[in-house]
């Protein structure tokens, strides 16, 4: 059933869907941007509360945040100078971001998929509830060539599986790279930071990057690193470290390289809220996984329930391709051709122990 959310500065109006499990997970999502507003998940006492960040008003989310809940692209993550070669053509994106004073391209550019107001088709089918969303980015859309058709379905199980499902095609070639861009708190929304959160990754290596957050196209092992989650590790535990990435990121605000490299569904990564029990387990086709633990949010933007978003009070597992692969030949190819298909899969899986 969809309830209005609101309309646009320019009238175009937001519906809000919300999907329900028999697990008690429930996940409002709203046509602009695709957001995810609001996921209660119930604790080891089967208390429930809202587990990622958001805010209250559609005015608040067209203002600017910092992607809450939101699909990005068409290039989720940053691109060197905004700029990119393609089939002998220079293309140039908007620079919305500056590391160190560094320009690049981030999520999309200046009106990316998080701005858009998506169409939506609720669903009933065997992963239980669902809302496909679809968005045309026209030719030249923020610099990127080609009309790319994309469909982003969630679906939530009876148990209590977020899986999204990506579809998209193009008819010229284009680089796209389509995540989602929730920050999780398991504790629930405005409980204060995620430090005590317990972080696994299944990832060997990284992509290390320079003062601009760009990775350098090295492929190094973790082992030895503060960034290391091979095995648990609290998100507080080494994130002041004095390390030269931590440095660069003001934390942990990484790419892994998911030692499950062939696009089959395989467990990428597992986060652990001791005080309520919720467990998070993401599994994914896609081949990396930015670990954020929101370093750049500073109190300026207010939840659902009146409490600012303070320093590291949310964290995001952002599936997806690498940073910059546009500009680098030796990372898993992001362009899509006329004629192929993006298909992706990702499924966000809440659990108590």
């Amino acid at each position: 059933m969809a309830e209005p959310f609101g309309r646009t500065a320019d009238g175009q109006l937001v519906e809000m869907y919300t999907l329900s499990s028999q697990s008690g997970v429930r996940m409002r999502v709203i046509t602009f941007g695709a957001i995810v507003v609001s996921l209660e998940a119930p604790d080891r006492a089967g208390r429930t509360a809202d587990v990622v960040l958001g805010l209250g008003t559609l005015a608040e989310y067209e203002r600017g945040n910092p992607y809450f809940g939101a699909v990005v692209g068409r290039f989720g993550n940053r691109i060197a100078n905004g700029r990119f070669a393609l089939d002998g053509r220079e293309y140039q994106l908007a620079t919305n971001n500056h590391p160190a004073g560094i320009p690049c391209a981030l999520h999309g550019g200046l009106k990316g998929f998080d701005k858009a107001v998506w169409k939506a088709e609720p669903l009933a089918g065997e992963h239980g509830q669902g809302l496909r969303l679809t968005h045309l980015s026209t030719d030249g859309d923020e610099g990127y060539p080609g009309n790319l058709l994309v469909h982003v379905t969630y679906w939530l199980s009876p148990d209590g599986q977020w899986r999204i499902d990506y579809h998209a095609t193009s008819d010229r070639a284009t680089p796209v790279n389509l995540t989602q861009h929730t920050f999780f708190n398991l504790r629930g929304e405005g409980t204060g930071d995620i430090l005590g959160h317990e972080v696994t990754i299944h990832a060997d290596r990284f992509t290390p990057v320079g003062a601009d957050l760009i990775p350098t196209g090295e492929l190094r092992p973790l082992s030895g690193s503060p960034l290391d989650f091979r095995t648990p590790h609290l998100v507080g535990e080494r994130v002041e470290t004095e390390d030269e990435q931590l440095r660069f990121g003001r934390g942990y605000d990484h790419n892994f390289v998911l030692n499950a490299q062939d696009g089959r569904l395989a467990l990428a990564a597992r986060v652990r809220e001791p005080e309520s029990g919720r467990v998070l387990e993401v599994l994914t086709t896609e081949p990396g996984l930015q670990f954020y633990c929101g370093n750049f949010l500073d109190g300026t933007t207010t939840g659902k329930k009146g409490a600012p978003h303070g320093f590291r009070t949310g964290l995001c597992l952002e599936t997806q391709h690498y940073p910059d692969s546009p500009n680098q030949p030796s990372f898993p190819c992001s362009v899509l051709r006329p004629g192929q298909e993006l298909r992706s899969t990702t499924v966000y899986r809440f659990l108590v122990e």
